[in-house]
């Protein structure tokens, strides 16, 4: 008998197998993401996206409500974890295949392992490398005969997997990471107009311990995959199709040859919690979307699609159009992939859902059709909620306390903020942040004040219309968060 052909067939012999064909599909995953990282062409990136779709739309709104970035997470693992165990179960079966053909196990394994990843991914590099992945585990655990104890040898053959698997996971994990993230970073400061700006935010930011400035250093990310789609910007284009006389196109070029514009524009989730923290400021530098029909008659039909690489869509009236905006660089740098590199879109006071990262054409409707999120139950496109956030709490000298947040009502503005340190029995005008250029932007409010014992803090919003903050609570899912932040301050 060869290594190869065992010449007893234990229980042993079938847990050992079994956990070796477990280490080659992990190092098939391992393979793939070495070449090609954290992209599309990633293996496990179709099986992600499988899990989304499939997954029913109730179980959905419940992980973004109760699990946040958590449930994405346990979604990604899920699809980690059968995109491994098919390439197991792969290579076990090309395992035996070889075993009874009497052919060494190693390249039948990868070859097989090959055609999942190719059917998966459409990538020969991603589909090779898996198949490589597998097969040096494969060839790892059958490297040599043994005269020993059969036992003796199937300890060593599973040892000598695991190694392989390891050093198969560290050589991937080191050169894929980084991998398919083409956006070009800077070489030079940024434009006088856009420093002047950040200077401005930042002038204007209230110094609050544990609260970010106005602009947000770190900026929230939600998408309907785990694995963002890698674009070209040299290959990018926008069209615009649907009910227009002609369809048009454009390029990044294109849009830089238009006048630009930069606009701080905030952002929030619809689907985060009241006092979450999915709701940022940025400045953002493109042009405005009506810029694109100059010299053509803008169209007047009910509404648009607008839609993206990653296949995410969503609808929203015509009217959004006249307001809104293509941003390809973000705080003076260049887009980034996780922000929708090249171009994404930014409708003026709605809901971060309906910035479309990614945007690859922008479709005129003749009727209302559903977005994305409104087929999932999601009433998204509607004006954001107005809110008051209290992210801060600062004990101070003497006793005093300092509590400070984000308030934000889209387009409508924030007037005012108020805040009660008696659990709602009083309010007290807080202070604001001055108004930063633009109409779709938050304020920072602050109010300090002396404290003794526990007490309940609470805050309300004013937008810029006069309407007061909605009392009544709610949960994000299907129209936003409703209510007033309350916390209880400890002394």
């Amino acid at each position: 008998m060869t290594a190869d052909q065992p010449s007893a067939y234990s229980l042993v012999d079938v847990a050992t197998d079994g956990a070796i064909a477990l280490l080659a599909g992990v190092a098939a995953v391992a393979g793939s993401y070495a070449v090609v990282g954290f992209t599309p062409s990633f293996v496990v990136a179709p099986v992600s996206a499988f899990v989304v779709e499939t997954t029913p739309s109730a179980v959905i709104a419940w992980s973004i409500q109760t699990l946040g970035d958590l449930g994405d997470q346990l979604g990604f693992l899920l699809a980690l974890v059968l995109t491994t165990l098919l390439f197991a179960v792969t290579a076990a079966v090309g395992t035996r295949i070889a075993d009874a053909a009497d052919v060494p196990a190693a390249p039948v394994a990868g070859l097989l392992c090959v055609a999942p990843a190719l059917a998966l991914t459409g990538a020969p590099v991603s589909a090779l490398a898996a198949g490589a992945g597998a097969g040096i585990v494969v060839a790892a655990a059958r490297f040599r005969s043994s005269t020993e104890e059969p036992v003796s040898e199937t300890r060593r053959s599973l040892l000598r997997a695991l190694v392989g698997a390891v050093a198969v996971g560290g050589v991937g994990g080191a050169l894929g990471a980084g991998r398919g993230d083409d956006t070009p970073k800077r070489t030079g400061p940024v434009s006088g107009d856009v420093q002047s700006l950040l200077d401005e935010a930042d002038a204007k930011s209230l110094a609050i311990g544990g609260l970010e400035g106005l602009v947000s250093s770190e900026f929230y990310q939600v998408d309907i995959n785990s694995v963002d789609p890698v674009v070209s910007a040299d290959d990018w284009e926008l069209t615009v199709t649907g009910a227009v006389e002609e369809e048009l196109h454009f390029t990044l070029d294109d849009l830089k040859s238009m006048s630009e514009e930069h606009r701080f524009i905030t952002l929030r989730c619809v689907g985060e919690s009241l006092n979450g923290k999915k709701m940022d400021n940025a400045l953002w530098t493109g042009v405005p979307i009506s810029a694109l029909f100059e010299g053509t008659a803008m169209p007047d039909e009910c509404c648009v699609m607008f839609r993206a690489a990653d296949d995410y869509y969503e609808e929203f009236p015509l009217a959004a159009l006249e307001d809104g905006f293509l941003a390809y660089e973000m705080n003076g740098n260049p887009l980034p992939r996780s922000h929708g590199h090249p171009v994404r879109a930014l409708i003026p006071g709605h809901w971060g859902e309906i910035n479309v990262k990614w945007l690859s054409e922008i479709e005129v409707l003749e009727q209302e059709a559903d977005g994305y999120w409104e087929k999932r139950g999601w009433h998204g496109t509607g004006p954001v909620n107005t809110v008051a956030k209290l992210h801060a709490v600062n004990h101070l000298d003497g006793g005093r306390v300092q509590v400070g947040g984000h308030a934000y009502a889209g387009t409508r503005g924030i007037e005012r903020v108020e805040v009660s340190t008696d659990g709602g029995g009083s309010w007290t005008d807080a202070k604001l942040s001055e108004p930063l250029p633009g109409t779709d932007v938050w304020r920072q409010w602050e109010h300090t004040y002396e404290a003794s014992g526990a007490h309940d803090v609470v805050v309300r919003a004013t937008d810029g219309r006069g309407n007061l903050q909605s009392k009544a609570e709610a949960n994000a899912y299907p129209n936003g968060a409703t209510g007033w932040v309350s916390e209880r301050i400890e002394p």
